[in-house]
């Protein structure tokens, strides 16, 4: 169960990523008030919460239904992870849990930013989403094993909300080198993760003997 939490934790820490999220809600929330603020990341941690807690209790039903195996999610979901430490140890965008230009320019028109792109594509992202959907589907159907992923991610939204309430004094406090060293370190912890998800995957197809 404590490698459950681990993993699960380690994983929606680094896809979610909560520290570059502050410092990018308060870039966007530089001219709010500082009760507009509260409100929208309150809101848009709330919203996010549904989305992934949604994605990770439906996920497997729907993966059922494409005919799509456990092993392939594993290993495809692997390959997402990877992607995306490898991306957050050489300092990169990934995609999966940024915004475009394009939705960037929408949003600094915005005064709510709760919906879009805070609590998506920012919060629940494809990467959070996808690794909401793998760890509960490792998960087996062990009830104790899918609520400790589900504690997992619960604990990292409130991680978040509180970073985003301290937005503005993560980013004085850490700055930017600060950012990039925490990227890094969950990175290649997010690495070693992904390749073992592959191992089990292909293991559990019989590729693997």
């Amino acid at each position: 169960m404590l490698e459950t939490a681990v993993v699960a934790f380690t994983t929606f820490f680094a896809t979610i990523g909560p520290v570059s999220i502050a410092v990018i809600f308060a870039v966007m929330t530089h001219d709010s008030t500082a009760e507009i603020k509260k409100a929208m990341a309150i809101r848009g941690c709330i919203i996010a919460s549904i989305i992934l807690i949604s994605f990770a209790l439906a996920g497997e039903t729907l993966l059922f239904a494409l005919g799509i195996s456990l092993a392939a999610l594993k290993v495809s979901g692997g390959i997402l992870l990877l992607l995306i430490a490898i991306d957050m140890v050489f300092a990169r965008s990934s995609g999966v849990s940024s915004t475009t230009d394009e939705e960037n320019k929408e949003a600094n028109n915005k005064e709510d930013i709760s919906v879009f792109p805070l609590a998506t594509p920012l919060i629940a992202g494809p990467g959070s989403m996808g690794a909401s959907i793998l760890l509960m589907a490792s998960a087996e159907q062990d009830f104790t094993l899918q609520s400790i992923v589900i504690a997992a991610l619960i604990s990292v939204i409130i991680i978040t909300l509180v970073l985003l309430l301290l937005a503005s004094q993560v980013q004085r406090l850490l700055g930017v080198t600060g950012m990039f060293v925490i990227s890094r370190v969950f990175g290649v912890l997010l690495s070693a993760l992904a390749v073992q998800f592959m191992f089990n995957g292909l293991a559990q197809s019989g590729l693997l003997s």
